[in-house]
């Protein structure tokens, strides 16, 4: 196929694939992930203490969300070894990935999901994929534990942020904000959940260090959902609740790195509540008309939360929020969250004249 000028996308393997593990048997394959937004704040940043603020939208991946930057390399290695099932455990996202890469790189996608703790429209995805759906009466962290025991009886390639590949690919989220803004902002947050996004971003800054494309390391800020937060409470939670069902997990699989990554940035991994997730969900889609699912508002949460805490932290700083997913995923909770309502009138020129004067 001919590319035209910039305008392709050709996906982050072939992207960044001098930055990731590829040999001649890897496949470069894609369906044009990577190369998502990063849109700089014009109007939260009147209310925040920092000279520049951008939110990389990851929403805008195939799926809807970062997982497909992990996702293709996960099933790029797995189509390397032959493999012809992948599985996975997932709240939504990460099943809406693996089911949309296996349809069309022709491997079977079995997902494990927690009945009646996913978002309609992350099923909608996993099941027009064609997916094998299996939902537990039990949580994320349990479908994980059985996803494990599955694969390793069963020859069956695991794709969740278990597989190392997936932390290779979504690592290039970090080499995308630097080649943009030149350099690494100041400090990055980022919602946590299985905490593997904040270890993937943290490979991918330290490694373009390395390389020389960045003169410094950013300091990363993570946010847990507050009933959900196990790396901030400094224990698994067995029963992890929250509206963000994308980091609703109360035992992430990256526990170690994401706490490596924070203490080597010089960070903080804390919490933020539901009311603070929604706020900050609420301003992203009326402010900035970014419409993205509530867990990935965490991250705005957390720095509206480090403005009025500590505002000298981010005085005069370059920061990043990473806006993990699009809105979409989760429909529902928009009309049950915003106050602006369709107004049902008659279909004339004066009634809509009307209406319109009393907005």
């Amino acid at each position: 196929m001919k590319q035209i000028g910039s305008l392709m996308n050709l996906g982050v393997i072939q992207n960044y694939k001098k930055y990731l593990p590829v040999n001649k048997n890897t496949p470069i394959i894609t369906m044009g992930e990577g190369q998502t937004p990063l849109i700089k704040s014009t109007n939260i940043i009147n209310s925040i203490n920092c000279s520049n603020l951008y939110f990389k939208f990851e929403g805008c991946n195939p799926t809807g969300s970062f997982k497909d930057r992990g996702m293709v390399f996960a099933i790029a290695k797995a189509l390397e070894t032959k493999s012809k099932i992948i599985a996975c455990a997932s709240t939504g996202n990460t099943s809406a990935s693996a089911a949309a890469y296996g349809a069309r790189f022709g491997l079977k996608t079995i997902v494990i999901v927690p009945n009646g703790k996913i978002a309609s429209g992350k099923l909608a995805q996993a099941i027009a994929y064609g997916a094998k759906i299996i939902s537990i009466d039990g949580n994320f962290d349990q479908g994980l534990s059985i996803i494990r025991e599955l694969s390793d009886d069963n020859n069956v390639t695991i794709v969740n942020s278990i597989n190392p590949f997936r932390i290779e690919g979504q690592k290039t989220a970090a080499f995308e904000i630097i080649d943009e803004l030149g350099d690494s902002p100041d400090s990055l947050f980022i919602p946590v959940g299985n905490a593997g996004n904040i270890t993937a971003y943290w490979k991918g800054f330290t490694e373009y260090l390395k390389y020389e494309k960045s003169s410094k390391l950013p300091i990363l800020m993570g946010y847990q959902a507050e009933g959900a937060a196990p790396l901030v409470k400094g224990e698994p939670i067995e029963k992890p609740e929250t509206i963000a069902s994308a980091i609703r997990i109360g035992n992430p699989a990256s526990w170690e790195s994401a706490i490596a990554a924070r203490n080597e940035s010089g960070g903080l991994i804390d919490s933020v509540t539901d009311d603070e997730i929604l706020s900050a969900y609420e301003m992203l889609a009326s402010q900035e008309g970014i419409f993205c699912e509530p867990a990935s508002a965490a991250s705005l949460a957390g720095l509206i939360k480090t403005n009025l805490i500590n505002p000298q932290s981010i005085k005069d700083k370059t920061i990043v929020c990473v806006v993990t997913g699009s809105g979409l995923k989760e429909p529902e909770l928009a009309e049950k969250q915003f106050n602006s309502k369709p107004i049902n009138i008659k279909p004339e020129l004066e009634t809509v004249k009307e209406a319109i004067m009393n907005l």
